[in-house]
């Protein structure tokens, strides 16, 4: 007997919305049919577990075909199958139960609002409209002594059921899905495009998923597998398998296991980065039970461990009815939570347990664990013991052993610790080798981060400060009480001011006379340390919106050296030709002589010669 009838919307037509409006991308459709057919095998399978279905299993695939000249697409299980009342209870009542409901605020409300009704729906069945005219179910249940059902829908609110005897019947339990293809969805007629989706979506999918004859999935991804069952070949495999393109095995991995207070598996590699910032994003993919949702994770992965690479499975996360986009709320701070402790604690452990192997990496993780310790306070507190700093000399300390190594040399006379700091050794290199010479220790912070990083650990630790080497003369870099006394009086060194001032004829270069000692260089340009940091951190994009403020103007100090004979010189001629060629002389000691002013330079040399 054959059953026609009409779905309950009492507004207008829904089926036009879920086509327009439900899935950003039409390909979703395969993603839910087979999702459908997979969760009514599984279920099958656990009857059969707990004895309340008796009956031979036999071979528990889903198989998708297609067929371009009939313009049909066929997703078949071998799973539950239904009556014709259960179709009418679960395709026609259940699926649209608050269909009125979501059509009134859908007119009213934003698409934000949208997703969060429309997800307490079962619709993604109607997923197949988007891309078909008319869909068929043949359905038979598991159940003893039921007949095949069918019904039919063309896209309106319209539909047939019947139960079939005969040769229309199926002849085993399951379910056939069947998609007449609309004209303007051809390219899903193509065996190609089909591969490429059941590939994205279903390609580790726990019931084997058949495509014209072949299966395209793994039922048992290593992430559902423990620890103690694989070795660090199956993660590298699984690697390869994720990443094919990548030249680099990962460094390490982390393996995700929790079922409580959520549930929650996966696998996050650490893979090799070059020594800057780059945002591989949308490298870490996000399952739900085994389905691909997305690889867009931000609200799930902390934003300092975008870098990483692997796959985050969890049923737990909300999402919207399409699963494209996640939904915010306490499971998923609990779980960026859970993931940020998880990484911690693995380079902790790391760290103590393989010192130089974690060294030999460094140059590698470094940057993960700054942007960590950048972005949030809990990850900081764990990691300022395993976060290393790197000297001239290529030697790692943590912050307590460096700030060991510099305590009897480093710190001024108001008792502040001062650590010393390159971002270009060999540009700073005269810079470098005068503090080497006074027994200072030097660090190297040339990576994109770390003017920030300097900045974060100036806050966080006690009585320190820290200077870039060319930020002052080497003798005011760590203030001490026993000051070099000047050689000239205070007329002197006015006129040596004027007399520079008149010869470097450049309103960028502030010229100041100080009693260094005779050593020193008779004339050093450097720029204070707050202006060249905060140049450094508007370069990275940072501090704090500074882009708004436009470029920092240039402003140097050109210190004289009081005490050195070549200064003395310059006095007693009164030559503003020995001025320029003194403070050139700087200018090319710290490679910032190019050019015209070069050759000039040489010229100048050699008529002074």
């Amino acid at each position: 007997m054959q059953e026609t009838g009409s779905i309950s919307i009492h507004t207008e037509n829904i089926f036009p919305i879920i086509k327009k409006f439900l899935y950003s991308d039409h390909e979703i459709f395969l993603r839910e049919l087979v999702s459908n057919a997979v969760d009514a095998t599984q279920k099958l399978k656990s009857l059969a577990q707990l004895g309340e279905y008796q009956g031979d299993l036999g071979e528990l695939k889903v198989r998708v075909t297609v067929d371009k000249e009939a313009r049909k697409i066929t997703i078949s299980d071998h799973g539950l199958g239904m009556t014709a009342e259960e179709i009418k209870k679960y395709i026609n009542q259940i699926a649209f139960s608050g269909a009125t409901e979501f059509v009134e605020q859908y007119k009213e409300k934003d698409a934000n609002t949208k997703d969060q009704i429309i997800g307490q729906f079962g619709l993604g069945f109607y997923s197949a409209f988007m891309v078909a005219k008319e869909v068929e179910i043949w359905s038979k249940s598991h159940k003893d002594d039921t007949l095949t059902a069918h019904w039919t829908c063309d896209g309106s609110t319209e539909f047939t059921l019947e139960e079939t005897e005969g040769e229309h019947a199926k002849a085993e339990r399951g379910t056939d899905v069947v998609l007449h293809v609309a004209e303007d969805s051809d390219e899903f007629l193509e065996e190609a495009r089909l591969r490429t989706i059941l590939t994205k979506y279903c390609k580790f999918l726990p019931i084997p998923i058949e495509f014209e004859g072949e299966v395209i999935n793994q039922t048992t991804p290593i992430w559902t597998k423990q620890p103690s069952e694989l070795t660090d070949e199956d993660y590298k495999k699984f690697y390869q398998e994720l990443y094919p393109m990548s030249m680099d095995e990962p460094l390490f991995w982390i393996h995700l296991n929790v079922d409580y207070p959520f549930n929650l598996t996966g696998i996050l590699y650490f893979p090799k980065v070059k020594d800057e910032l780059q945002f591989s994003r949308n490298k870490i993919q996000l399952y739900s039970r085994q389905v691909f949702i997305t690889d867009e994770v931000k609200d799930v992965v902390p934003e300092f461990l975008m870098l990483l690479h692997g796959v985050i499975d969890s049923p737990d996360i909300p999402l919207n009815v399409s699963r494209s986009f996640l939904q915010a709320d306490a499971a998923v701070k609990k779980i960026n939570t859970y993931i940020t402790k998880k990484v911690a604690d693995k380079l902790s452990s790391l760290f103590k347990q393989d010192r130089a192997g974690y060294e030999e990496k460094w140059g590698d993780i470094g940057l993960f664990v700054k942007y960590g310790m950048l972005s949030d306070d809990k990850f900081y507190d764990k990691a300022k013991d395993f976060v290393l700093l790197k000297n001239v000399d290529g030697k790692l300390f943590t912050l307590n052993e460096y700030s060991e190594h510099i305590q009897a040399n480093q710190k001024d006379k108001n008792d502040n610790t001062v650590v010393l700091y390159t971002n270009d050794a060999e540009h700073q290199h005269s810079f470098v080798a005068a503090a080497q010479e006074r027994g200072y220790d030097v660090l190297n912070f040339d990576q994109v981060l770390d003017p920030h990083f300097v900045g974060l650990l100036e806050q966080k630790l006690e009585k320190t400060s820290f200077k870039r080497v060319d930020a002052d003369t080497v003798s005011k870099l760590i203030e001490k009480d026993d000051a070099t006394e000047s050689v000239l009086s205070e007329d002197d060194t006015k006129k040596l001011e004027e007399t520079f001032t008149t010869a470097i004829a450049n309103p960028a270069m502030h010229v100041k006379v100080a009693a260094l000692s005779p050593q020193d260089a008779p004339v050093v340009i450097t720029q204070n340390e707050f202006m060249r940091r905060m140049k450094d951190m508007q370069r990275t994009g940072g501090g704090g919106g500074m882009q708004m403020f436009g470029a920092f103007p240039e402003s140097y100090d050109v210190t004289v050296n009081a005490n050195h004979p070549l200064v003395s010189k310059v006095l007693a001629d009164g030559g503003d030709q020995l001025a320029k060629q003194a403070f050139d002389l700087a200018l090319l000691s710290q490679g910032l002589l190019k050019g015209e002013a070069l050759t000039a330079f040489v010229k100048r040399s050699t008529e002074l010669l």
